[in-house]
């Protein structure tokens, strides 16, 4: 089982950073290409993909384990993929129709002025229009990970993410196509990873059914009650970013916000690496868990927190030790004022996440457990509720410096809330 879970954690974590990669990926090269201006626009884009993405994770992952769990069970279990798939095309339809007609609005709603709605409303009406595919992805990746197809997950996530670097260099710049050409590039990759797990799909090893039943709402709120870690992982990354640039347009402008786009890109490396180690022990979790065998749980809730502390630990001391050299990464114009703010920034920020895999793994955890209550609790806490509080209330006191701090008094408040039901769990 410790091999089993090694395996399980490392492939979902080297997929959950390919799909870091694409947004990563375009803020190097815009960087370069746009500086300072396109880095900031780019950030205001950032919760958009946040939203996209909870969404879309929302819905697959928490029908996956909704899945595994009924399958553990011996219960009919064909139906969810598609209605999963279904459910992810309906909610995307907003997004699409926001793309065509209305991208500079959004825009000017995330905060973009004029001059950052006209270097960025190409760039998110494509994002926009190619949602359906971005939340699918999470479908298709996620019931192939139950269906122990790890490694072809880890493998279409990484090539998506290679195609994505590999491109946004053609499109941006051999081809000159700037903005438009780092969305283009990352539109795709959600398709080239969704063809490369397909072939476990029509291979002979694939056991999840594909029958049409008819949409239930039903259905869709009893997966996304096992999906909301999943949605609070990705939105919580929206929801920080939207109001961390509403905070910092306020106390210091377009460079405090192109600042926050390097500790925001870092941060989501840094997410990615979490939600993949807890989205790798889920499948484990709820399996074993269907099955009642609740020494295994605990013993596999034990690897996975002393695994994501040591992450953590790792994570916060190589940021410490190369801050400068990943600002410089994004820096292509040598601003000085941007340099200040995200040395400063990158290193307080990243504090936060001492708390947040722990928590991450906890959320995930009682969601595996079919244990919706402190799930969702836990989630909308750390992914919202605390995070905005914090934000407001620390910037105010402590300007830019509360900004950054805000992350760890949050992740912090949301470690003592969870302790909390954990006790009263273990005490019903």
């Amino acid at each position: 089982m410790l091999k089993r879970f090694s395996k399980y954690v490392l492939q979902s974590v080297a997929g959950m950073i390919g799909l870091s990669v694409y947004i990563l990926a375009d803020t190097f090269f815009i960087a370069y290409a746009s500086g300072a201006d396109g880095l900031a626009a780019l950030n205001l884009i950032l919760p958009v993909f946040g939203l996209i993405y909870a969404i879309g994770a929302m819905i697959g992952i928490g029908s996956a384990t909704r899945y595994g769990i009924s399958k553990a069970k011996g219960e009919a279990a064909d139906h969810y993929f598609t209605q999963s798939i279904a459910w992810s095309v309906l909610f995307s339809i907003p997004f699409v129709l926001a793309g065509i007609f209305a991208p500079d609005k959004c825009l000017a709603f995330l905060g973009a002025d004029a001059r950052l709605v006209e270097l960025g409303k190409t760039y998110l009406r494509i994002i926009l229009i190619v949602a359906p595919l971005f939340m699918s992805n999470y479908t298709v990746t996620a019931f192939a990970r139950n269906d122990n197809a790890t490694s072809k997950v880890m493998a279409g996530s990484l090539a998506g993410s290679v195609f994505n670097v590999v491109f946004d260099y053609i499109f941006i710049f051999p081809m000159g196509l700037g903005f438009s050409g780092a969305a283009l590039a990352t539109a795709f990759c959600p398709v080239v990873t969704m063809l490369i797990c397909s072939t476990h799909y029509m291979s002979k090893k694939c056991s999840v059914g594909f029958r049409w039943k008819k949409l239930s709402v039903r259905h869709l709120i009893s997966c996304c009650q096992l999906g909301v870690s999943a949605f609070v992982g990705e939105i919580s990354s929206a929801v920080i970013t939207f109001i961390f640039n509403m905070l910092i347009l306020g106390l210091t402008g377009s460079t405090g916000v192109a600042a926050y786009g390097v500790v925001a890109n870092m941060s989501l490396v840094g997410m990615a690496i979490t939600n993949g180690m807890a989205q790798g022990t889920q499948p484990l979790i709820s399996e074993s868990f269907g099955k009642g065998e609740h020494g295994q749980v605990k013993k596999l809730l034990r690897w996975a927190l002393t695994s994501v502390i040591v992450v953590e630990v790792a994570m916060v001391i190589l940021v410490w030790i190369f801050t400068d050299p990943f600002v410089a990464a994004f820096n292509s114009e040598n601003n000085l004022l941007l340099l200040k703010y995200a040395h400063t920034g990158l290193r307080l920020y990243f504090l936060g996440f001492l708390f947040a895999g722990v928590n991450i793994m906890l959320v995930a955890y009682f969601s595996a457990t079919a244990s919706a209550r402190p799930a969702i609790i836990g989630s909308l806490l750390r992914g919202a509720v605390a995070i905005a509080v914090c934000a407001i209330v620390l910037a105010k006191l402590l300007g830019m410096n509360g900004v950054w701090l805000s992350f760890l008094a949050s992740e912090m408040l949301t470690f003592v809330v969870i302790l909390i039901l954990s006790k009263h769990k273990e005490n019903r």
